[in-house]
């Protein structure tokens, strides 16, 4: 038995309330069951009940037993002398406020509706499944379905807000910083991401700025500050970047110590951190203000149209310094501008507009709607349970379910669980 189960059967009504009454004895009249608290305090507030022949309004407390009411010190807490009503599943115990007043308590255990709980139990009482509700997903309407993505999709790029605010603050409020950072680390995808953060971080943009001029620079800048020019290759492409790079350190009085070295290692060759890092150069040698540009884009294509770079002539004929390979020209591909828009594109435009005080829901679904369903193992099980997830917005979304719901047991708080226990 879970508490928030127990929130769920007050809030919703789940039991009978004919000949309701108090563990004492005394009729209890639901006039309002009050607003759910998720909070700290009491679960509901500002509740109206009619106990015997007196009306109260106040708070509502939720336990298991009522004996938790000392385990949590409420007897001790003035914030919940204003509780009118202890709810819980077994009475096991009086309770007092700090006045030492008794406080009325309604026990569920005999009361709660049977499918009611029957649904809960199995739902909540799966065991072995990848998620509570595997044997049900596919039952769920689709509105609800629907909706319940959307919303979650929302809660995703709230909490990816929190991250892009984070970089505001140790990027002085500069918003193409944050941008160049947020990028660094999409670039280096999962294996190098903290690696491309940690060079992103090792100098302040305005640097980068001040070697916008040619492509040569910013990869001098990069690479150099990655580690990876500090071997002995017989080449005028790569002396050209230590050249520069030294230069740029006396100027600028750079230093890596502090940055993670990229790995090459099970890697895609078109991943390596040296293609990643020359494109990234290149698209930034190639727009002087990219973050007005991005912020301005109202459609994938857009984007599509401003990252459609490549990288400097040497990495068409090398994946590393010191090996040469076939001719391929190397440019962003579309998928990779779609993650590019998924993980990093439209978060920092949702933040950007938020952090503007404007309305940012319609602008963030133009773009989210358009970009194709990511592919990865959740989004299959999903998938493979119901076809659910047509474009990125639902395959975001149901990642956000599966992580912080789902792996969670947060079934109550999930649209489709509740829809299953109200079955």
């Amino acid at each position: 038995m879970q508490e928030d189960f127990l929130h769920y059967i007050w809030k919703h009504r789940k039991f009978s309330t004919v000949n309701l009454k108090t563990s004492d004895g005394e009729a209890i009249n639901i006039i309002s069951n009050g607003q759910h608290n998720i909070n700290s305090g009491p679960d509901f507030f500002n509740a109206q009940l009619r106990i015997g022949e007196q009306l109260w309004a106040g708070n509502v407390e939720i336990h298991i037993k009522s004996s938790d009411w000392f385990l949590h010190n409420h007897e001790q807490d003035k914030a919940y002398d204003n509780v009118i009503l202890h709810v819980v599943w077994e009475h096991d115990a009086e309770v007092f406020r700090t006045d030492n007043s008794v406080i009325p308590t309604l026990v569920l255990k005999d009361i709660v509706s049977s499918s009611a709980l029957q649904n809960y139990k199995q739902l909540l009482g799966s065991r072995g499944y990848w998620i509570n509700c595997e044997n049900n997903f596919a039952d769920v309407d689709d509105f609800t379905t629907t909706n319940w993505l959307e919303r979650l999709y929302f809660e995703r790029l709230e909490r990816k807000s929190l991250e892009v605010v984070k970089l505001l603050e140790t990027s002085k409020n500069n918003w193409e910083a944050v941008l160049f950072k947020m990028l660094a680390k999409s670039f280096g995808l999962k294996v190098n991401g903290d690696a491309f953060l940690s060079i992103a971080n090792s100098f302040d943009f305005s640097i980068l700025r001040k070697s916008q001029a040619k492509a040569l620079s910013i990869e001098a800048l990069l690479f150099g500050q990655a580690s990876l020019l500090e071997k002995d290759v017989e080449d005028i492409y790569f002396k050209n970047l230590q050249q520069e790079y030294q230069f740029l350190k006396q100027k600028f009085g750079l230093e890596n110590t502090s940055v993670v070295s990229p790995s090459f290692f099970r890697l895609r060759p078109n991943n390596f951190p040296t293609i990643r890092l020359s494109q990234l150069a290149n698209v930034y040698a190639t727009h002087q203000n990219l973050f007005s540009k991005v912020i301005e884009a109202k459609s994938p294509q857009d984007i599509k149209d401003i990252f459609n770079v490549g990288t400097s002539e040497f990495w068409e004929t090398h994946y590393t310094f010191t090996k040469a390979s076939k001719v391929s020209k190397k440019i962003i591909s579309k998928s990779f501008i779609d993650l590019l828009l998924i993980n990093t594109l439209i978060p920092l435009k949702f933040s950007y507009l938020k952090y503007q005080g404007k309305s940012n829901e319609e602008a963030i679904l133009d773009l989210i709607l358009q970009i194709p369903s990511e592919k990865n193992s959740i989004v299959d099980k999903f998938n493979s349970i119901k076809k659910v997830s047509k474009n990125a917005l639902q395959s975001q979304a149901l990642i956000q379910l599966k992580t912080e719901y789902c792996d969670k047991n947060q079934c109550l708080k999930c649209a489709i669980g509740n829809k299953l226990l109200n079955r």
